[in-house]
């Protein structure tokens, strides 16, 4: 009985703020939802629900023209004598009767391209027509999960803490957010977050924005994970079909209805309506879809935009008063849809900025934004809620105080802490929630190298957070493994703690014994090495012995500057194989040794035994870096696309056991990653650097690069690596120079070949370059197909590289598996 009552009261608290409220309808009685409900000439104005229900609340007692507009039907007008009190106002709106009647038809081409052409030709112009604007902004962002297991690849997938019902359904993510926001051109912009709401966290911040629902048909693609070409872009011809269904007039506008079809469907395309004005070449709607193929999201079934215009009469343009973005899902089992609603008011086209008014902070929220009732929520919220949505509200709300309670917390803890029988195989976990720590044992993993034999591993884990948003925690994780043919045992052990999520200052101390590779980024994985040794008796890893304490802090200086520096003990001690096991003998191959200098020398190491001290700084700097400011944390959201991200590192040894071990080192880099319109994204890395005093230092300081023997890799982005360059063949304590380029297709050129673009396999190509002093220059070329595999499933890429080193050139093919980090 509580719940009822409790909708109840909510209703019609909404319906006493509202003061206008009804319903709006099509002919058959169907509601209508989405409808932009409007005062005549003004920007005051609602939205309907999904149950075409509305609200709107008037600042006065008077007469009104209220505009009711919905993409498809009839605009219809209504006088209104406004007493100042709650009054009902259902409406019903007529589809809209299409006519040709006006329209001259030529045989040789649908009227629609004539429209489009000059939508084409005054697309740049239209775009910039609104310089600078300030608004009101209201966002809702709703995920539903209409069908989960109870597992997925044989984790406990549990029920999205209480979102989920009996049935395995419900509303995962509701919330909403009122904003006041500014825009100038080309691309200043930033959003002031008044009131912020989130379903079973009262004291949660929004993740909705405004700046991630800025999407513009105008340009010529609009950037969802892929960069999908606009029904208008420069070159839509190529990509689209266009029908004009109809035209009908909106006051004195002619209004222009053509159907979009894409003439390949596995491009980076839409399909639908847009409505366009007559005239004026700029749109009055969109009403448009694309598919996860097209967005190379593989779990995503179908995104659908919908975005309405009014016409301001004092401007003379058409502006956007309200978006949706509705999209369905669905991976291993786990199906939903969820809904973005966007409405704009309160326009301000003459805002009078300054150069203060904008700067790199894009979002802010003023305080106590979390803290509205729901009397400011039912007078404010321009979309009512939906029954569900305020079941939903109620209901969380209610269990939230339960959840977070030491009771439930304990009672769940006590279910989730009891060790299964397989607990000392698979790994073991004891959490306490309320006090907010756990700790954790990894259950044992064995892998193979020729130096240890087999080595089987546990580790233990313990993780301490310090408030409800884990902005601050402490973390201590160990390792503890045994080489069997080495007949050692060894442990390395780190404790880390985070200050604040505001400039990220953390401060970690680390050491132990540990077999380490020379290359210190490990350009062989453990789990790829344990096969290639096993299965193909070619054992890439060479490794010494550290014994090391260490101490390292980083943080954020200022926006765009974050430094970490770095102090270390460091003994080094030389090892050698200890085993020469394989599961399948090869003829004609045999184990190396553990020199990576001369892997034919198994009695004498790279190195000697040596300690020495060293100490580390590095900047990394990212110019014009935007970012979110949220109570508690600070959310970096990239830099000025047209400048590179910069690296600029110092390295030293200090005190070592042999002076001609002592060394410095300086590099840097420079790191770029750009869309090139829908043509594909395109990526580089340049880094440098010198030694000074360099001449005799271990081979361990040398600068090493990521090499590659394997034929196999993880199938990411390959601009770190050189992927048929033996791992140590042009280590140096010289100068140094490498270039890594890729450019990733995105579909645009294998999308257009008949047949292939059923595939959805995406062309890479890529470029490498290696210089050292007293080498020649070593090159590698790539081409190569990525996303292959099959519906939502695609973990493989095939590479062919071409290389060169000193002169002898040589072809390979490079497996990427996708799924090897999970491996590891």
């Amino acid at each position: 009985m509580q719940k009822p009552l409790l909708l109840l009261l909510l209703f019609l608290s909404a319906s006493l703020h509202a003061q206008i409220k009804g319903r709006v309808t099509d002919s058959k009685g169907e509601p209508l939802p989405f409808v932009n409900i409007f005062v005549q000439d003004s920007y005051l104005g609602t939205t309907s629900n999904e149950l075409g229900d509305y609200v709107l609340e008037l600042p006065e007692a008077g007469t009104y023209t209220l505009v009711f507009q919905y993409l498809g039907f009839e605009v219809k007008t209504q006088q209104l004598e406004y007493k100042g009190k709650l009054q009902e106002l259902n409406m019903s709106l007529q589809a809209t009767s299409l006519s040709l009647d006006e329209v001259i038809i030529d045989a040789s081409e649908d009227p629609a391209y004539r429209i489009i052409r000059q939508a084409i030709a005054n697309r740049k112009k239209n775009s910039q027509r609104i310089a600078a604007f300030t608004a009101d902004f209201y966002s809702k962002g709703l995920w539903k999960v209409t069908e989960a297991p109870e597992r997925i690849m044989g984790e406990d997938i549990g029920d999205f803490g209480g979102a989920l019902d009996s049935t395995r359904t419900g509303i995962i993510y509701l919330s909403e957010t009122i904003s006041e926001i500014a825009y100038q051109q080309p691309d200043d912009f930033k959003e002031r977050i008044i009131a912020s709401k989130v379903s079973g966290n009262d004291n949660g911040f929004s993740f909705n924005s405004a700046g991630d629902a800025n999407f513009s048909f105008y340009n010529n693609t609009i950037d969802i994970n892929a960069q999908l070409v606009s029904p208008i872009a420069n070159n839509a011809l190529e990509y689209y079909r266009y029908k004009l269904e109809g035209v009908f007039y909106e006051n004195d506008k002619l209004i222009n209805k053509i159907l979009v079809t894409p003439k390949r469907s596995q491009d980076r395309v839409w399909e639908g309506y847009v409505y366009i004005v007559e005239d004026d070449w700029e749109f009055y709607g969109i009403d448009l879809s694309t598919s996860g193929t097209s967005l190379q999201i593989p779990f995503v079934k179908e995104l659908v935009f919908k975005q309405n215009f009014t016409f301001d009469k004092e401007n003379r343009f058409w502006v956007k008063i309200s978006q949706t973005i509705d999209f369905s899902f669905g991976l291993f089992g786990l199906n939903g849809d969820g809904r973005f609603t966007a409405v704009y008011s309160d326009y301000d086209f003459s805002p009078g900025f300054t150069k203060q008014s904008f700067t790199n902070e894009v979002l802010t929220f003023v305080d106590n934004a979390n803290e509205k009732d729901s009397l400011y929520w039912n007078q404010v919220r321009p979309v009512p809620l939906t029954p569900e949505e305020i079941s939903d509200y109620i209901r969380k709300d209610s269990i939230q105080t339960l959840r977070k309670s030491k009771t439930y917390l304990d009672s769940i803890d006590a279910g989730n802490n009891r060790p299964s029988l397989l607990a000392p195989l698979t790994g073991y976990t004891y959490r306490n929630s309320y006090e907010r720590w756990n700790i954790s044992y990894d259950g044992p993993s064995v892998q193979f190298n020729t130096i240890q034999g087999y080595v089987p591993e546990v580790g233990l884990r313990f993780f301490k957070g310090f408030d409800e948003n884990y902005t601050k925690w402490l973390s201590f994780n160990s390792r503890f493994n045994y080489g069997i043919d080495e007949d050692r045992f060894r442990f390395d052990a780190g404790l880390t703690y985070r200050f604040n999520a505001k400039n990220r200052a953390r401060l970690s101390v680390n050491g132990g014994v540990t077999v380490a590779q020379f290359n210190r980024r490990e350009p062989i994985s453990p789990f790829v090495n344990t096969i290639s040794s096993l299965a193909f008796e070619r054992n890439y890893l060479k490794a010494y012995e550290l014994r090391s304490g260490a101490i390292n802090y980083g943080q954020e200086v200022v926006n765009g500057l974050f430094l970490t520096s770095r102090l270390a003990y460091e003994e080094r001690v030389p090892l050698f194989n200890t085993s020469d096991q394989v599961w399948f003998r090869n003829s004609g191959v045999s184990y190396t040794s553990n020199n990576p200098l001369d892997p034919t020398d198994f009695e004498n190491a790279a190195i000697d035994k040596h300690n020495i001290v060293k100490a580390g700084l590095s900047a990394f700097i990212t110019i014009g870096q935007k970012y979110m400011s949220y109570p508690d944390f600070k959310f970096n959201v990239g830099g000025d696309n047209r400048f590179p991200r910069i690296q600029l590192n110092y390295e030293g040894g200090f005190a070592a056991s042999n002076d001609n071990y002592n060394f410095h080192q300086f590099s840097a880099g420079l790191y770029q990653s750009f869309k090139i319109g829908n043509k594909g994204r395109f990526r580089y890395n340049l880094k440098g650097g010198t030694f000074v005093n360099g001449e005799g230092i271990s081979f361990v300081d040398f600068q090493h690069f990521n090499g590659n023997q394997t034929r196999v890799n993880d199938g990411g982005v390959y601009t770190n690596v050189f992927n048929n360059l033996p791992y140590y063949a042009l280590s140096t304590n010289d100068s140094y120079m490498e270039f890594h380029a890729e450019h990733h297709f995105n579909g645009w050129l294998l999308g257009k070949i008949p047949g292939l673009n059923q595939l959805n396999f995406n062309l890479v190509l890529g470029g490498h370059v290696l210089s050292t002093v007293g080498n020649k220059p070593y090159y590698e070329y790539s081409v190569g197909l990525d996303n292959i595999g099959w519906g939502k499933y695609r973990l493989l890429r095939i590479d062919y590289v071409r290389s060169s080193l000193n002169g002898v050139n040589d072809g390979i093919f490079v497996f990427g598996l996708k799924f090897l980090d999970f491996l590891d």
